[in-house]
């Protein structure tokens, strides 16, 4: 399954939730949707809180798989082609010069 098919399923279960509706308690805004995210996010964080590993692998792709999920759900509301966006991401990378001694620089 590629990306576009991932989208469609998850707007799917979106749509079968109701969450798309005006009236939704958890309508899918792009500003809920980046909070959701970053919560997510957290979540992740958790299962290395005092540990270098997981003890839950299983625990740890249900969480992965919610970050991606909220990842396409906000591409989507936002008219974003991902895939796109991944790809010219990942060329302008290739094209920068990564400095070794600065640990601090991110890939943003």
């Amino acid at each position: 399954m590629d990306i576009r098919e991932l989208t469609t399923e998850m707007n799917r279960f979106v749509e079968s939730q109701g969450w798309y509706e005006a009236n939704s308690p958890r309508q899918q805004t792009l500003r809920n949707l980046a909070i959701s995210l970053c919560l997510e996010g957290a979540e992740i964080l958790e299962h290395f809180q005092w540990n270098d590993s997981t003890e839950n692998p299983e625990g740890l792709a249900e969480e992965l798989a919610d970050v991606a999920l909220y990842l396409l759900q906000i591409a989507s509301v936002a008219k974003i082609d991902l895939e796109a966006a991944i790809l010219q991401k990942l060329n302008r990378n290739y094209q920068r010069t990564w400095n070794e001694n600065n640990p601090d620089q991110s890939m943003g």
